[in-house]
This record gives structure tokens, C-alpha cells and sequence, in this order.
């Protein structure tokens, strides 16, 4: 099981209990450094004290499962405004958003293309640009996340 896995196991239950959920477990090298990152959500906007409180009550946890053998820097985020779309349940939950697709490909000159979530099914995304529906498939799709503008 991946450490990401592992994590999100244990940690799912503090976040919920801290009154939050569980959006997102990253565990990536940056700089020569390794960082585990858990991303929280909450109606109404997670802030400092609700990333304090489950850094605070996942911390010790991490400490007794010891799932990473290395050195690492531990972090709890908001998943914040601009969350990237992940798992199924992710583009359930904001169906008809904004979203800005990221492609491994240009199509149509852009490897960026903004619209409106209408459809994902198996990985394929549906966006909705002035009227026009663009289907792209999984594969090429790098990241699809929400989009906010200002």
C-alpha cells in the first residue's frame, strides 16, 4: 500500500473529527527535500487554527505508525480555492464549475483551456466553452483543477 494510502487511512478519521475533511494526502520530493502534505476542506473555508489543530492530532499518529522511513517535512494546507479535481467523487462534487484543463498536448494551439465542468466518465472530462462542448480523453488530460477569476 502506497504511503499516501496509509496516511489518508489513519488521518481521515482525526480530520473529521477536527470537523473538516479530508481533501487531498501528498507525499513529494521538492528541492532535495521530502514533504508530507495533507490537504483539508470545510463548508465555509478551512483557516491557520483548522490546520493546527490536525497537524497537532495527526502528528503523534504519524509518529507511532511511522509509514515513511526516511526524513520529511509535515504540512496540513487548505486545499484552497483553485483545488485540482482528482478522484470521481471530486468532479461529482463541482459539476458545472469553472475549471482550468492543463493538457500534455496543445489542441487547438493551447495546452490550457478554460470552461465550465459538464461531464467526466472514466476519466474523460467534458468542458463547455461559449456554447461549444469539448470532450478530452484521460490521457490527455496532466490536471484538471477549479478556476477562479477575479
Amino acid at each position: 500500500m502506497k504511503i499516501t494510502e496509509q496516511v489518508w487511512q489513519f488521518a481521515e478519521p482525526i480530520v473529521t473529527e477536527k470537523g473538516c475533511s479530508l481533501w487531498d494526502v501528498e507525499y513529494v520530493r521538492e528541492g532535495g527535500e521530502w514533504y508530507l502534505r495533507l490537504y483539508i476542506d470545510k463548508d465555509g473555508g478551512v483557516d491557520i487554527t483548522d490546520c493546527e489543530a490536525v497537524s497537532r492530532a495527526v502528528d503523534p499518529i504519524l509518529d507511532e505508525k511511522d509509514p515513511i522511513p526516511e526524513s520529511y517535512h509535515f504540512e496540513v494546507c487548505s486545499a484552497g480555492l483553485e483545488r485540482a479535481l482528482k478522484r470521481p467523487s471530486d468532479f461529482e462534487k463541482f459539476m458545472g464549475a469553472k475549471v482550468l484543463v492543463k493538457l500534455y498536448q496543445p489542441k487547438n494551439g493551447s495546452k490550457e483551456l478554460k470552461g465550465e465542468l459538464k461531464a467526466y466518465e472514466n476519466g474523460d472530462v467534458t468542458i463547455e466553452q461559449a456554447g461549444t462542448a469539448i470532450t478530452l480523453k484521460k490521457q490527455e488530460v496532466a490536471l484538471v483543477r477549479l478556476y477562479v477569476e477575479f
